[in-house]
């Protein structure tokens, strides 16, 4: 009898036991959920854009960034509204003038477009490198996005390389898989001013622009940079 009752306190125990590990198990998934969600949340949520300037830039040489002629203050980011949601589109669709904005967010049913200017606001001539990169990509969306700079009314489109290796059609391909472009400006020179828009849609013309990317999302960023920063 006493033999029956010490199993049967032995069973009780390593059932506690095991109950304790599941439940101790099931908190540490619920709460890596949870992680995940305040990660994903503070990547994608309120932009899928953004600017960033080198702090050399504006706290040594006087340098901005604005999307406001009327409100030129000394900041390090601007951020472009985002679009719920996009659907696939053309860029033939895009209006003719998109690049005529006078600052700020233009966007549009299916695509993000943003007008903003860094000027030399200092005493002394720099130089500067602009990059666009991407931070994350979700169902590689990236495949079938694209990304068209305006500088000074001068437009490139961007386009991952198509699944030949080659240029997708009328478009300049990434550096790399995380930098979509990159450029050098000499001489930006005390009163200088360089107006950009940034224009980012999903083409429907693209091969890789299939049901595989649904629910694909994306964050982008461009920085201005004092040096140049190698990939």
């Amino acid at each position: 009898m006493k033999n029956e009752i010490t199993v049967s306190a032995s069973k009780i125990k390593r059932k506690k036991k095991f109950v304790k590990i599941v439940k101790l198990s099931l908190l540490i998934i619920i709460l890596l959920l949870l992680i995940s969600y305040v990660v994903m949340g503070l990547i994608y949520n309120g932009s899928t854009f953004s600017i960033s300037l080198d702090k050399n830039l504006y706290l040594d040489k006087n340098v901005i960034i604005y999307d406001d002629s009327d409100y030129k203050v000394f900041r390090s980011e601007l951020f472009a509204p985002t679009v719920d949601m996009f659907d696939n589109m053309s860029g033939t669709w895009l209006p003719k003038d998109i690049d005529s904005s006078t600052g700020g967010s233009h966007n549009g049913d299916n695509y993000v477009a943003y007008t903003f200017f860094i000027e030399n606001m200092g005493e002394v001539s720099v130089d500067y490198w602009s990059e666009v990169i991407i931070d994350d990509v979700i169902q590689n969306v990236d495949a079938a996005i694209r990304v068209r700079v305006y500088k000074n009314g001068e437009e490139t489109t961007y386009a991952k390389t198509s699944i030949y290796g080659t240029p997708e059609k009328g478009t300049v391909a990434f550096e790399s898989e995380t930098l979509i472009a990159q450029d050098h400006v000499e001489g930006f020179e005390p009163g200088d001013k360089n107006k950009y828009t940034v224009v980012i849609w999903l083409e429907g013309n693209d091969v890789d622009c299939t049901d595989n990317i649904l629910g694909g999302e994306i964050k982008l960023h461009m920085a201005f940079n004092s040096e140049f920063v190698e990939d």
